[in-house]
């Protein structure tokens, strides 16, 4: 299976040989059957990627990337040595970027899901209880993380933390 990062170590505890392809040799690679299955973005992007003609299957929810957020690097540097002007316009089309990218990722997604469809994909949900297993293996690759790399472990309590405090918010502001 085509995976990357951490959710692939998740993939390999449970049994998944993984492998990482740039997204323009996923096409071949399913087409050719050296991998069985991918992951990649999102149902737009995977339909426009042509991913439906090698693959029918699509399962959802993405566990192990609940969203895409595009980013600007630059060198620190050259940040620095920026008039205060321009680097509030770079800020403003950044702030701008993710916006409009959120909004619009959110409002083409059903369309895609119905193109999809239409083309012989078959949707589906993971089962609970395969939901349960990628969390536990994930938990542990969190743990070896954690004891390997202590801005991993930094960054993991300062995301547990303001999960916790969100959570509140999150059970009592929407409908369910």
């Amino acid at each position: 299976m085509r995976f990357f990062g951490l959710g692939a170590k998740v993939m390999q505890k449970l049994g998944v040989s993984t492998q990482l392809l740039a997204g323009g040799d996923i096409f071949p690679a399913l087409e050719l059957g050296t991998i069985d299955a991918t992951e990649f973005s999102m149902p737009a992007i995977d339909l426009k990627l042509g991913f439906y003609q090698v693959a029918k299957y699509y399962y959802f929810p993405g566990w192990h990337q609940q969203s895409t957020i595009f980013e600007l690097m630059l060198n620190r540097d050259e940040w620095d040595a920026l008039d205060d002007q321009t680097k509030a316009i770079f800020e403003t089309v950044c702030d701008a970027n993710i916006t409009y990218g959120i909004a619009e990722g959110e409002a083409i997604q059903p369309a895609a899901l119905a193109e999809l469809e239409k083309n012989g994909v078959n949707i589906k949900s993971w089962d609970p209880a395969i939901l349960d297993q990628l969390r536990t293996a994930w938990l542990e690759v969190v743990e070896e993380e954690k004891a390997a790399n202590p801005n991993f472990a930094k960054v993991w309590e300062s995301l547990s933390t303001f999960r916790e405090n969100y959570k509140t918010w999150s059970e009592l502001g929407y409908l369910r």
